[in-house]
């Protein structure tokens, strides 16, 4: 299994509303993504956070999955919305559990 943490950074003009919808749209990527398992997401209240203001982890079967997701087109819409309300950065970290 393949643990894959993201965070998002958005610019100050994208809304509570817009952040609300990106996670919806993140979290129903579990069963629509093959060799996606499970995804936990949303919106970061900590004060710690250095701008980014959504946290997700997606489980993946495998390292070959994960690949896949990449070019994924469920996952390329939701990253094009995530692009249309002003995203701005991701980090990024990947590990076999």
């Amino acid at each position: 299994m393949i643990e894959h943490i993201v965070l998002l950074k958005f610019s100050e003009q994208s809304t509570d509303e817009q952040k609300n919808e990106a996670v919806k749209r993140c979290r129903e990527m579990k069963g629509n993504v093959p060799g996606l398992v499970n995804i936990e997401a949303g919106i970061n209240f900590s004060e710690r956070s250095q701008g980014f203001s959504i946290g997700m982890t997606i489980l993946f079967e495998n390292e070959e999955a994960l690949k896949e997701f990449a070019i994924d087109q469920y996952h390329e819409e939701v990253k094009t919305y995530l692009k249309e309300i002003g995203h701005k950065d991701t980090l990024v970290v990947d590990f076999a559990i």
